[in-house]
Parts: structure tokens; C-alpha cells; sequence
């Protein structure tokens, strides 16, 4: 059964609803933000459990996105649903510490999650134990384009990539072919950060990456600065107005054949496809490692359900989340809302050689999922970074200044 809510009256009425639900035996309620799609998609999953758990009634409530932003903290303190939609990593923490998400590492044990859902082991857990079930993501990379590579006369890299070296010495055959090696549009911020957290990840890994998002870690110190370093090797060969355009503008460029690589999700895919590129000219591939022996981490934004610490039948809960967990149902869900299933023994369409590739390569991410710079960071924090990292794409020279604005907010936002 599905509710649906939106705007002021969302919390309350929810909570009239829950009273009545209670009254009936073994029911589990779940508390979500849907689009129409993804509703639909769990919809048919509530009933494909229901028809394997006959006895257990799952309530699924329904709120608009901004509803539930505002009414998630509110509800899991006045009167939980067993399950509740969230987010992972650093965005799940805060309800972690104050204790409105509960524990579920016993899930995990009990269903062989540990090894089917390896790559977001991390995401999962904080401090040893594990509070989310991760069940979509989309993936992010490097999607190239094949024209601007025979343009340039160099041969086009397979899904495993090539090194950085090799990397940035196409980039300086490209700008002699008149070509941007890497094009983005940053002018609402959140594009740079996408490069950005690779090279951080490629340089430190994942961890020293997660643990700058939650300013844990100065801007001046060698790690962070390495960073830069290397970000300062990409960025003569940026798309030079990018902080004038946005990313749909930056798309146009790629796909006219004026840019060669463009960092990216996997929702961008459509929009290049509609400015005229096939499967036979786009291509995808991971980003490059820099620092040898770093285990490769990976961009994406995962989707998660947690059960609440105040859950009324948190054992018929758990049930469903090993469901959610299981391959059989994130092949089907991700399937109709076409996205990526985080259960690595699930499947996709091997007709689409982008959600096959992003699927391969965030099965096998040994060193982690990020979940993108604003996610993963809180959200002042998270500008003051992207308009740091787009600044220093614009000028580079100015360096020093931009790390030392970035350590004095750090410092105010996280005293020490």
C-alpha cells in the first residue's frame, strides 16, 4: 500500500496513518520520496515481497522531495517508521550520531552482503558497523569521444582506460589539434567537483578523501596539497570559460567534437545521444590512476534505506531490507528506473554498453563509493570547496589564497 505526501501537512498526516497501521499485525512501515518512475519500481517490489511474505503488510508512504528534507529529522524523533530512504556516507552519519539510525550489521552478516555489496561496504558503515542498504547508484567516469580522438590521430582507450602520464600527453596532443582534452560547465559549481574528487581519490584514496569532505583534514597539509598538484596538470587543458557555461553547454562542445573527454554521470549520457552521438562514437572509461598502489574508488551517488532506531517491528524490517539487498530485486528495480544495481551478482542490460561498463567498473571499485563532493560534504562546506576547485581551474596562480580560504572555513565550520 502506498501514501502519498506533500508539503506542510505531510508529517502529520503520516503520523495519523501510522497510529491506524499499528493497530494490524506484522506490518512494516517505510517512509520514502519517489519520483513517479522510482515509485512505481518499488511498488512492484513491495508486492513481489508480499507475495513471498504474505503475512507481512508493508505501508509505504510517499512524500514530495523537499517534504521529506524538512520532515525527515521530525519524524524519526517524534514517531519512526521502521524503515526510512536516505543517503550514504557522510550524508547518513549526522542521523547516525544522534541516534535515529539503527545498526544492521547483523543483516548484512547473515545475507553475504559483506561480499555481494563489497564496494559499498564502506559507504555503509561507520565506525565498524553498518546502518545503510545501498540498492541503486549511477556511476560516474570519463565518457570520450571517438571522433575527436581519430581528429587528433590518436587511438581511442577501451573501458579499462590509460595511465595518467599517458593521459595528459593526449591532452597536449589534443590542444595542438585545437581540441579541449576535458570539457565541463561550471557554472553552477557542482561539475568541477566530479573532477575534483577523482584526482583526490586517485591521489590519497578514498578515506583521506571522505575525511577532507568532513573537515577532518587541513587544506594546507602535503596530502591536500598533493591534490592540487596534479589537478594543476589537468588544467591547462580544461575548457578555458567553463565558469561561464553550465554542463548542458559543455555537453554541446563534446559533442560537436571541440572537446575529446568530458567528466560526467551516467544521466549526461541521453543528452549526448540527443545531440547526435551513437554507442559507435562515445565511449567510457575509468578515470586514471596517479598514485600507484591505491586501490581504485569510484563516484556514485548511492541511494540507500535504513532501519530507525525507534522501528515498532524492526525484525519483519530487516526481512525486507535483506529483499532490497538481494540480487533478484535490485536486477528488476534498477532495471525499470535505469540506474545501476549496487548488488554485484545482479544484472543489466548488456545492450547498453554504458551501464554495462559503469556496472563493471563499480562492482570491482575495491578502494570504495563516494558519493560526489556536495553529498558527501555538508552543504556550506560544500560550496566553499567547489568554488575553490572552480577558481583554481580559472587560476591556478592563485593557489595559495584559495587553500587558505578554504582552511579558514574549514576551521570555522569544524573548530579544532
Amino acid at each position: 500500500m502506498v501514501h502519498k505526501q506533500a508539503g506542510a501537512l505531510a508529517l502529520v498526516s503520516a503520523l495519523l496513518m501510522s497510529t491506524s497501521a499499528f493497530a494490524q499485525q506484522r506490518v512494516v512501515t517505510w517512509n520514502a520520496d519517489y519520483d513517479p518512475i522510482p515509485l512505481a519500481a518499488t511498488e512492484a517490489l513491495i508486492a513481489d515481497f508480499e507475495a513471498a511474505n504474505p503475512d507481512i503488510d508493508v505501508q509505504l508512504t510517499n512524500f514530495d522531495h523537499e517534504g521529506y528534507k524538512t520532515s525527515i529529522r521530525n519524524f524519526l524523533t517524534a514517531d519512526p517508521p521502521d524503515l526510512a530512504n536516505w543517503y550514504a556516507a557522510n550524508r547518513m552519519k549526522p542521523f547516525v550520531e544522534a541516534g535515529l539510525f539503527a545498526d544492521i550489521t547483523d543483516v548484512w552478516d547473515a545475507n553475504g552482503l559483506n561480499e555481494s555489496l563489497a564496494s559499498s561496504i564502506l559507504s555503509s558503515t561507520i565506525d565498524g558497523k553498518k546502518y545503510a542498504i545501498p540498492y541503486t547508484y549511477y556511476q560516474w567516469g570519463i565518457y570520450y569521444n571517438r571522433d575527436a580522438y581519430k581528429a587528433a590521430g590518436i587511438e581511442a582507450p577501451g573501458p579499462e582506460g590509460v595511465t595518467w602520464e599517458q593521459f595528459l600527453a593526449n591532452c597536449e596532443t589534443f590542444k595542438a589539434a585545437g581540441i579541449d582534452c576535458v570539457t565541463t560547465g561550471s557554472s553552477a559549481l557542482w561539475p568541477v567537483a566530479g573532477i575534483f574528487d577523482y584526482v583526490s581519490m586517485r591521489t590519497n584514496g578514498y578515506q583521506f578523501h571522505s575525511d577532507l569532505a568532513a573537515g577532518k583534514i587541513s587544506w594546507t597539509s602535503p596530502e591536500a596539497r598533493a591534490v592540487f598538484a596534479e589537478l594543476a596538470k589537468l588544467q591547462p587543458y580544461v575548457t578555458a570559460n567553463h565558469a561561464a557555461i553550465d554542463w548542458q553547454d559543455a555537453a554541446a562542445i563534446f559533442v560537436q567534437n571541440k572537446a575529446s573527454h568530458y567528466v560526467m554521470g551516467n544521466f549526461a549520457v541521453g543528452v549526448f545521444k540527443e545531440g547526435g552521438m551513437t554507442n559507435d562514437n562515445l565511449g567510457f572509461m575509468v578515470f586514471p590512476e596517479i598514485t600507484a598502489g591505491v586501490a581504485r574508488a569510484e563516484e556514485a551517488p548511492t541511494d540507500t534505506v535504513h532501519l530507525t532506531a525507534g522501528a515498532k517491528n524492526p525484525e519483519d524490517a530487516k526481512k525486507l531490507l535483506a529483499y532490497i539487498a538481494s540480487a533478484e530485486a535490485q536486477t528488476k528495480w534498477n532495471a525499470a528506473v535505469g540506474q545501476l544495481p549496487t548488488n554485484s551478482g545482479a544484472t543489466v542490460d548488456p545492450a547498453d554498453p554504458f551501464l554495462s561498463a559503469g556496472f563493471a567498473s563499480l562492482s570491482t571499485a575495491t578502494g570504495g563509493i563516494a558519493q560526489f563532493w556536495d553529498r558527501d560534504a555538508e552543504a556550506e562546506y560544500a560550496k566553499a570547496g567547489m568554488e575553490g576547485f572552480q577558481r583554481f581551474l580559472v587560476q591556478p596562480e592563485a593557489l595559495e589564497e584559495i587553500l587558505a580560504t578554504l582552511e579558514a572555513t574549514r576551521l570555522r565550520l569544524y573548530p579544532q
